[in-house]
């Protein structure tokens, strides 16, 4: 088998191996990590670039370079016998073997455009699309909003290692993390108390170190997809007016609370929950709060587990007007 061959068989093998990762993804027969995918695409392709511009760049043009050489020979031997040879197009022989074999456009020839989208997304903005009603009113389903990454400090991706620090997360962010009993998925919560503070959910209202947070009636809010009424609040979190959900027919009481990490600075009761936000922690809850599952449930979001600072939607293929900023 020719070095050529076996640089084809090795990069269809390469090529299946992505695909069928990504196809046991979609059919939810492995849980998926794109950060790594991306990171793993952006090695191999980059991998191949190198090799493409060192090795078989150069290869192919001292081959079409030798052709060139070789037409020369011939035709001055010709002319020195006096033979008049037939024309030959030299040119579309230098390109046929200047051209890319499909194994390096579909590796090095992709390396420019995956490693833009890897930078982009590991260090500057990524697009997260919102699955359910949790962040109701200021977030729909069907949402595709921009995550800030480096808001909260530049982290390193795959491994998550904060290299510059930046924003401290505030009361009132929406924030996106890395759900903590489940790292590998992505949630999505506002940032209600901050480390030190006492945060307390009880009876429905919101306070933070014994101070209730202030929150104004709204009209009822109506979600087509539940087609259900819910009690609307203007709230006054951080700064900001948050506008949140409360269901009247459903108890204060939080049912199924998990064992979670520092789970004893929490006291449950039936009006709810009161809690002291540890150092290096943050409690987050959804905006539709009797349909969120957050910080009451499974606990405090270690500062470790941030990936970035939600702030605008791009597109709601549903709803055009839904695109802009959000608080």
């Amino acid at each position: 088998m020719s070095r050529e061959s076996s640089m084809a068989a090795l990069t269809g093998v390469v090529l299946a191996a992505f695909g069928s990762y990504g196809l046991a993804w979609y059919l939810g027969l492995v849980q998926g990590n794109f950060s790594l995918l991306l990171f793993l695409a952006t090695l191999v392709t980059g991998a191949y670039w190198v090799a493409e511009r060192w090795h078989f760049l150069p290869q192919r043009r001292a081959a079409a370079q030798q052709l060139v050489e070789q037409q020369r020979q011939r035709e001055a031997e010709w002319a020195r016998l006096g033979i008049k040879g037939d024309a030959v197009d030299i040119e579309s022989a230098q390109h046929k073997l200047l051209l890319q074999p499909w194994w390096l456009d579909w590796t090095a020839g992709l390396f420019p455009v995956i490693l833009i989208v890897f930078l982009l997304r590991s260090f500057l903005f990524e697009p997260f699309k919102i699955p359910s009603g949790s962040m109701l009113p200021t977030l729909f389903v069907g949402d595709l909003i921009l995550v800030n990454k480096f808001h909260y400090g530049v982290r390193l991706p795959v491994i998550h290692t904060k290299i510059f620090p930046n924003n401290a997360p505030e009361r009132g962010d929406v924030m996106v993390f890395r759900f903590p009993p489940q790292p590998n998925l992505d949630y999505i919560k506002r940032v209600v108390a901050v480390p030190g503070d006492e945060v307390a959910y009880l009876d429905k209202r919101l306070s933070i170190n014994g101070v209730e947070v202030p929150r104004q009636p709204l009209p009822e809010f109506y979600d087509p997809d539940s087609m259900r009424y819910s009690l609307q609040y203007a709230e006054t979190l951080g700064g900001r007016t948050v506008r949140t959900l409360i269901d009247p027919n459903l108890p204060a009481f939080i049912p199924g609370v998990a064992d979670f990490p520092h789970r004893d600075r929490c006291r449950y009761t039936i009006e709810g929950v009161v809690c002291t936000v540890p150092e290096g922690y943050f409690f987050v809850l959804g905006d539709n709060r009797d349909n969120s599952l957050d910080s009451r449930f499974w606990g405090f979001v270690p500062e470790a587990n941030i990936v970035g600072k939600a702030f605008f939607v791009w597109m709601n293929f549903g709803d055009l007007g839904r695109i802009g900023a959000f608080e």
